[in-house]
C-alpha cells in the first residue's frame, strides 16, 4: 500500500456517482486536449439511499466514505472537492423558449442580445420546493429561421432561444450535499447523471443523427434524448434493477442480498438464449439445505419485469414526440445494462438497433473503469473538465443556496401572517 498525498492540481477532478444500489468514485487527471486519464476509481454498496433520495443520512456519509477511500487508495492521492451526480424520481425536465427584439434592428446579433434572451427563456416560475439545476440551449431562431447553434454576428429583427430546464427537489438535493459534505468533501458541482453519462458513452455522431440514451440504475431508469446535437428531453421512470432483484427474492424465497447475486451470476432477461438444462444453486437459509433451480425460471422472473421497464421507457420516447428522429438507436448504459440479453430485449421492444454504452476515450484502470457501472462517475468528470470556463450554474454554493431558501421562507411567513 502507497501513500495517499494531498492533491491540490487543478487538473486533477473527482467524481462521485450516488447511485440507489453503488456509490462509484472516479478520480481523474485531466490531459492535454480534454484526455482522460483514470487514476483511481473505488465503489461501495448504497446505504440510506432509496431511489436517489437519501433515506438515512449516516448510512449514505458511510457509503460516501468507503467509495472514495477506495478511489484514493488506487490514485494514491486525497482529494477535498467531487463533482456530485444528481438522481432519482424527483428530476423533472422540461422545454422552454424565450424570445426578444435585436437591439439595433437588422443588425448583426451581439453576445448581449444572446444573454437577453436566454434570460427570457430561463424566466419561469417554479414551485417553492424546486430549484433550477440545469438551463441548457438547444438552439436559437433568427427571424423564424431556426437550427442555428451560435447566432452572434447574424443579422435579424427577432431572435428566440429554446432551452431544456431540469429541476429538482431543494430538499433531496440539500440532504445529498450534507452526506457528501459529512464525508469530508466539497461539493465542486451538481451535474444530473443521465446527462453526466451521456459525455462518457455517446459520441458526437450519434447526438446529431439522434438517440434515446437510457441509464438502467438500481432505484430509477433515466433517460435523454438528443437530436441535432442537442438535448430534447429528459424523464425518470420509477423502476430500477432493485424491482427485478425484489422480484427474484420473493419468488424464490431468499433474502435480497442473495438475489442480487444470482441475479448477477446467473440471470437473464431473454430467456430463449437459455438452455432448458441449464441449473443455478440457490443458497440454503435458516438452517435449510441449497437447493437447485433451473436458469430458465430465473429469466420468467426477470424477463416480465424488463419488458416492463422497457415498455414505459418506449412509451416516454413516444410521448417526447422525437421517437422517430432517433436514427442512432438506444443506447442502454448502467449497471442494469450488464443483465444478460438487455440488448437483444431492448431491441424487440424499441424496434430500433440498441447498444450497450460503455465509457469512451479514457485511459488508465482500463479494465476496471471501462465498464456501464462507471459510465456516470467518468461522465461527471468530463462534463466538469469541458465546463470548467463556465460557472456552474447557480448550485456551486450551497451556503448561498440555502440563505436563500430561508429569505423565501422568513417573506412567506410575513406575506402569511401580516
Amino acid at each position: 500500500m502507497f501513500d495517499i498525498k494531498e492533491s491540490y492540481k487543478k487538473d486533477i477532478i473527482a467524481s462521485i456517482d450516488i447511485g440507489t444500489h453503488n456509490m462509484c468514485a472516479v478520480i481523474a487527471e485531466i490531459g492535454k486536449n480534454q484526455t482522460l486519464q483514470i487514476l483511481g476509481a473505488g465503489i461501495s454498496s448504497s446505504q440510506g439511499l432509496r431511489q436517489g433520495v437519501v433515506v438515512n443520512l449516516d448510512a449514505a456519509v458511510e457509503s460516501i466514505k468507503n467509495a472514495i477511500h477506495e478511489a484514493q487508495l488506487t490514485a494514491g492521492v486525497k482529494i477535498n472537492d467531487v463533482v456530485v451526480g444528481i438522481a432519482g424520481d424527483h428530476i423533472k425536465g422540461f422545454n422552454s423558449r424565450g424570445m426578444v427584439a435585436v437591439s439595433k434592428s437588422g443588425s448583426a446579433i451581439i453576445q448581449d442580445d444572446v444573454d437577453k434572451v436566454l434570460k427570457a427563456a430561463k424566466a419561469i416560475a417554479l414551485p417553492k420546493d424546486r430549484i433550477v439545476l440545469h438551463r441548457i440551449p438547444q438552439e436559437y431562431i433568427v427571424d423564424n429561421q431556426n437550427g442555428i447553434d451560435n447566432p452572434v454576428g447574424i443579422k435579424g429583427v427577432r431572435l428566440e432561444a429554446e432551452i431544456h430546464i431540469v429541476t429538482c427537489s431543494e430538499i433531496s438535493l440539500q440532504n445529498i450535499t450534507s452526506s457528501v459534505k459529512k464525508a469530508g468533501l466539497r461539493p465542486a458541482g451538481y451535474v444530473l447523471e443521465s446527462l453526466a453519462a451521456s459525455y462518457a458513452v455517446l459520441d458526437k455522431s450519434e447526438k446529431e443523427l439522434g438517440v434515446a440514451m437510457i441509464d438502467l440504475g438500481g432505484g430509477t431508469t433515466d433517460l435523454i434524448i438528443f437530436c441535432n446535437g442537442s438535448i430534447r428531453h429528459t424523464a425518470v421512470i420509477s423502476l430500477g434493477g432493485e424491482n427485478v432483484t425484489k422480484d427474484i427474492a420473493l419468488e424464490l424465497k431468499t433474502p435480497p442480498e442473495e438475489a442480487e447475486e444470482l441475479k448477477r451470476k446467473f440471470g437473464s432477461c431473454y430467456k430463449n438464449r437459455i438452455s432448458s438444462t441449464e441449473t443455478f444453486t440457490v443458497p440454503g437459509i435458516g438452517g435449510r439445505p441449497p437447493r437447485e433451480e433451473k436458469r430458465e425460471e430465473l429469466a420468467k422472473i426477470i424477463q416480465p419485469r424488463m419488458e416492463e421497464l422497457f415498455s414505459l421507457a418506449s412509451k416516454e420516447i413516444k410521448r417526447s414526440d422525437y421517437s422517430d428522429q432517433i436514427g442512432a438507436g438506444v443506447v442502454l448504459t448502467g449497471g442494469g445494462s450488464l443483465l444478460e440479453g438487455c440488448k437483444e430485449l431492448a431491441e424487440e421492444i424499441f424496434g430500433v438497433p440498441v447498444k450497450i454504452g460503455v465509457p469512451l476515450g479514457v485511459r488508465g484502470l482500463n479494465e476496471t473503469v471501462t465498464s456501464p457501472v462507471f459510465a456516470t462517475g467518468i461522465g461527471l468528470i468530463l462534463y466538469k473538465a469541458q465546463k470548467e470556463d463556465e460557472k456552474f450554474e447557480e448550485l456551486d454554493d450551497m451556503e448561498h443556496m440555502s440563505i436563500k431558501g430561508l429569505i423565501q421562507k422568513i417573506r412567506r411567513f410575513f406575506s402569511e401572517n401580516f
